[in-house]
């Protein structure tokens, strides 16, 4: 059973390994990755060409990916950072120049993974091959966090899981609202 020394100890051991990647082979791409999703640029953008080139579907995908995106934003960033004081990892587990480009913020939960991950499973949701083929960046963006040290392995799993849970409720709410007012 996993208990707070647990996943504290598992945390240390995932990021010291993550970190202890070459940059060269892996740090590289991995950071262009992150650099393009940097205040969801990459996310927009994936939008823009959905709603250009996809039609009807695309735009649908593009306003369901832009709508989880900005409620996992809202959680991750505006309430569980607020809630949740975590340092970041400490300077000595990264032994690369990354760690002096990560933010000052909390480092529960990863919002660039919430981001990544509500987004992709949104489209998915209304575009599978589209979303097939957002989960690569998405999940590179994910390992990046880690590899960087701007989050242990758990602020990560915790941004995808407020991820996935909102794009749940943007798929879902619509429906909720319409059965609601239906009862008033």
């Amino acid at each position: 059973m996993l208990n707070l020394r647990t996943i504290r100890a598992l945390d240390r051991r995932l990021t010291i390994r993550a970190a202890a990647w070459d940059t060269r082979t892996i740090g590289t791409p991995l950071s262009l990755v992150e650099e393009a999703a940097e205040h969801t640029k990459l996310w927009c953008g994936t939008a823009a060409a959905l709603a250009v080139l996809g039609g009807r579907r695309g735009r649908r995908a593009a306003l369901s990916g832009l709508a989880a995106m900005a409620l996992a934003q809202l959680l991750s960033n505006a309430v569980c950072k607020q809630l949740v004081e975590r340092p970041r990892p400490p300077k000595g587990w990264i032994p690369h120049d990354e760690v002096h480009d990560r933010p000052a913020s909390s480092s529960f939960p990863s919002g660039h993974t919430a981001a990544a991950t509500a987004f992709t499973a949104a489209v998915a949701l209304t575009w599978p091959v589209v979303g097939a083929a957002c989960t690569v960046p998405a999940a590179m963006v994910a390992v990046e966090r880690v590899h960087s040290g701007a989050h242990y392995p758990s602020d990560v799993a915790a941004g995808a899981a407020i991820g996935l849970a909102s794009s749940w409720i943007i798929r879902h709410l619509p429906g909720t609202l319409r059965r609601y007012v239906r009862l008033m």
